[in-house]
């Protein structure tokens, strides 16, 4: 298959946009560049809805935004992509087209999308399919359970390989070798003609047997067909049992990966519960902190703020005489007495307002109980003390040191609980653990239980195998007595044969192709992730990642992220490696396995990978691939062409008008 062209119209970002892609032997290799947001996945899901009306985005409306705020009531646009491609041969135009309509009450309705491809004849005549046919002939195309081994980005890379890195078998991949590598066709014809199915070939004989020749006949293929269906119930029930054993054990290994993650959640809920009692230890001690501060400033803050008063006294006292004034044994009552008389006890005249009479009465200041001279020293010295002593300011200094220590360590712890709560949102972690050990205590019953039950059905079928092949041989001695019944005998002999020999035949070619994929995987694996390491696919197509060089035997390895993604990304070009092979093989061997080289369309495919693994995808790309398109981050795009250089035979860059509309340049 080799695109040619893609055209959009109102499809997302794009208005009216079309791509040519390089489809030169040499230069095979188109690149789309542009930054995050300017419409990449955006171009690269139009395939997916132009093929098959789905996308993975979200928003499921295809039509431009802008043209929706344009629209009026009424109004009807059309959303259409077309794909251009050939395969096979025969040149297609793939055209996927959806109505969108705004009713009266401005709601925007759609249409279901239409399918229409058309193709050019022998004639170069353009012909139309009929609607019918068009789903049928993409699936001949491409079908859409396979797509995504062509049509791939840089996510779908990451979730199959943390599939590889939990060592699930994928019957998808097998399916994409059977299918992409040609052995569907002779895996139709084996089904066809499957002894163990009625609808087969030779199931289809069972029912041609004549019984008139003798009873026994009848009988004899009742019980044969009795034995089958027991025998079919049996292989579907087997089949069954190995589905549900596989969804116990993926479950078994996500509980068992959840219970790692809370083993992680339960020491953070301790840490986070220990940082809580520090928190309520340091909030406690702050509060003692704060009321003894409180009780030291109530008890002296009188003598705090009595200190700049204090200190004035003592400058004023320090210019006063108060030294030898005070009257030893003197009372006010005999000051009085001389006043009153008008005569002190010299003799000195005392009129109330001269000179002698103010001098006596100034005595009453220097009188007893004390002297003041002692009363001023005392009161000094006690003032001196007090302006001295600084204690209040040094208790509230060193108590709001200790608050502000304390308060940063709350701060602190707080801070540490906001950074272990960023790493678990669950809430009573100690419960979900023990509800997921019980899960996963399920989990291995059922494992359990379906290996029993396993066991139990084989051995039944060996059982009714031999019972049912005991009949087969009795009814077949009697069937050769008889001309019409020996027919149907031969017919039968004649279609198991070429059954054996085709099951032969693809057994071979299976386990060939098997072991030619795991080589052309591993070459492919070990140019992208240099090392001692190869990869090795088993019969039901589980990868293995070995490890080739640790001292002379093969280690089964899991596998880091870099690793997986390379093994998805070697398995994936291998299969298109592979299939492009085939389709120039020219042994006769090789044309039984028919098949169709595909393109390699990538969506920011190298995002996952560093600097050297790049330039060595870069390098082997456009080798494997018949065609490939990459698009990808402007970051990666200089790096990405000058690895691939001359092969890029198609160049186009996103240039972004606004977040509703995209042009190519």
């Amino acid at each position: 298959m080799l695109l040619k062209s893609l055209k959009l119209e109102n499809f997302r970002q794009f208005i009216k946009e079309e791509i040519f892609f390089a489809t030169d032997a040499i230069k095979n290799v188109t690149i789309i560049i542009g930054e995050n947001g300017t419409g990449k996945t955006t171009f690269a899901q139009a395939f997916f809805w132009c093929l098959y009306g789905d996308t993975e985005f979200i928003d499921k409306s295809m039509l431009n935004k802008k043209m929706v705020s344009q629209m009026l009531p009424s109004n009807e646009v059309n959303v259409k992509v077309s794909l251009n491609l050939v395969h096979s041969g025969t040149e297609y135009t793939i055209t996927r087209e959806q109505l969108y309509k705004k009713d009266y009450s401005n709601k925007l309705k759609s249409n279901n999308t239409i399918l229409n491809i058309s193709y050019k004849n022998h004639d170069g005549q353009q012909e139309y399919l009929k609607s019918l046919q068009c789903e049928a002939e993409i699936n001949k195309i491409l079908p859409q359970q396979l797509s995504k081994y062509f049509f791939f980005d840089g996510e779908r890379i990451e979730k199959m390989s943390k599939e590889i890195k939990n060592g699930k078998k994928s019957s998808e991949f097998a399916d994409a070798v059977k299918g992409l590598l040609g052995l569907n066709a002779i895996i139709s014809v084996i089904d066809h003609l499957n002894p163990k199915t009625k609808n087969g070939v030779i199931g289809s004989y069972e029912n041609s047997y004549d019984s008139t020749s003798d009873a026994n006949i009848e009988k004899y293929t009742k019980e044969i067909a009795t034995y089958q269906t027991e025998l079919d119930g049996i292989e579907k029930r087997l089949e069954e049992i190995d589905v549900e054993t596989d969804k116990a054990s993926d479950r078994k290994n996500d509980v068992n990966e959840k219970i790692k993650q809370y083993a992680e959640g339960e020491r953070l809920q301790k840490q986070r519960d220990s940082l809580v009692k520090k928190i309520a230890t340091a909030r406690s001690s702050k509060k003692n902190t704060l009321d003894s501060m409180l009780r030291d400033f109530n008890n002296n803050m009188s003598t705090f703020f009595a200190k700049s008063m204090i200190k004035h006294a003592l400058e004023e006292l320090s210019t006063g005489d108060f030294i030898g004034k005070d009257i030893p044994e003197m009372h006010a009552k005999t000051i009085d007495f001389l006043l009153k008389k008008g005569k002190c006890i010299c003799g000195t005249h005392l009129a109330e307002g001269n000179a002698a009479y103010n001098k006596v009465k100034e005595l009453f200041e220097y009188l007893p109980p004390q002297s003041i001279g002692i009363s001023v020293g005392q009161f000094v010295e006690e003032s001196r003390l007090r302006a001295k002593s600084d204690e209040l300011f040094s208790n509230i200094s060193n108590s709001c040191a200790v608050l502000s220590e304390q308060e940063d360590n709350i701060n602190e712890f707080l801070e540490e609980i906001i950074l272990v709560e960023k790493k678990f949102t669950d809430g009573d972690i100690s419960a979900k653990v023990s509800a997921l050990h019980k899960e996963y205590q399920i989990c291995e019953k059922i494992i359990s239980d379906m290996k029993k039950e396993t066991i139990g059905k084989i051995e039944r079928r060996g059982s009714l195998t031999t019972l049912k092949e005991r009949k087969i041989t009795e009814r077949a001695e009697l069937s050769l007595r008889d001309e019409s019944n020996r027919k149907i005998e031969i017919y039968k002999a004649y279609a198991q044969c070429i059954y054996d020999e085709l099951n032969k035949v693809y057994i071979k070619s299976e386990q060939e192709i098997r072991n030619k994929l795991e080589q052309t995987i591993n070459d492919i694996f070990k140019s992208i992730y240099n090392g001692g390491m190869s990869l090795t696919i088993d019969e039901k197509y589980a990868i293995s990642v070995i490890v080739d060089d640790f001292d002379g035997f093969e280690v089964n390895v899991e596998t880091s992220t870099a690793q997986s993604i390379s093994v998805i990304f070697a398995f994936i070009a291998g299969i298109i490696k592979m299939a492009r092979d085939n389709q120039n093989a020219t042994n006769e061997e090789a044309k039984i396995l028919v098949s169709e080289p595909y393109p390699l369309v990538m969506d920011a495919p190298l995002s996952a990978f560093d600097k050297r693994r790049i330039k060595n995808i870069c390098e082997a790309l456009p080798s494997i691939a018949e065609q490939v398109i990459i698009f990808i981050k402007d970051t990666d795009g200089e790096l990405a062409e000058e690895n691939i250089g001359g092969k890029v035979g198609s160049r186009y860059k996103f240039d972004k008008i606004n977040e509703f509309e995209t042009k190519l340049v």
